[in-house]
């Protein structure tokens, strides 16, 4: 029976993927065209059967193809105290790695 969707665990987020699903991860160190395999399953529906892990599935995992190495928008980080003449700027851009979801395999 195909798999419906999954729910992974990555880079401290969760995730409910089905095959062909394009999403932004945490950073992978990857090349674009490289396949990455998440083995962190929490739970698979296929059908009406739906296997939930305690807390990940022993043998199932979710394969995907690298697309896209990159950062996201750059966000402003401002500190101030009044009367102190004390003011400081800082910028950060979030590195992720977008993905292509070919293969789930329940465990």
């Amino acid at each position: 029976m195909p798999v419906s969707y999954a729910i992974i665990a990555t880079g401290g987020k969760q995730h409910k993927v089905t095959v062909g699903d394009r999403l932004r991860v945490e950073l992978v160190e990857a090349v674009v065209g490289d396949s990455v395999t998440f083995d962190q399953v929490l739970a698979v529906k296929s059908g009406d059967d739906l296997k939930v892990g305690h807390p990940t599935l022993a043998g199932a995992r979710v394969v995907a193809k690298v697309v896209e190495q990159g950062k996201g928008p750059k966000i402003r980080i401002f500190k101030k105290k009044r009367t102190k003449q004390y003011r400081r700027t800082r910028g950060h851009r979030q590195a992720f790695t977008a993905v292509v979801v070919e293969e789930i395999v329940g465990g």
